[in-house]
């Protein structure tokens, strides 16, 4: 089932990819409104990855140096 959501997740991502490149070089309006998403759910996905690497102080490595 596991298998299967990040099957799921892994073709959405290419899918947004892909209307991306195609919104470059012009593409139809529907391919332009998947590329804006996809492209505002990349720039939350990243800032969100920068507040919890700011904040924490720890980089989980572990090792006693």
């Amino acid at each position: 089932m596991i298998v299967l959501a990040l099957t799921g997740v892994l073709v959405l991502a290419v899918g947004g990819c892909v209307c991306v490149v195609w919104a470059a070089r012009g593409g139809p309006r529907w391919v332009r409104g998947v590329a804006a998403v996809t492209l505002a759910l990349g720039s939350a996905v990243r800032s969100g990855n920068r507040r919890r690497s700011v904040g924490g102080g720890d980089d989980g490595g572990g090792g006693d140096a």
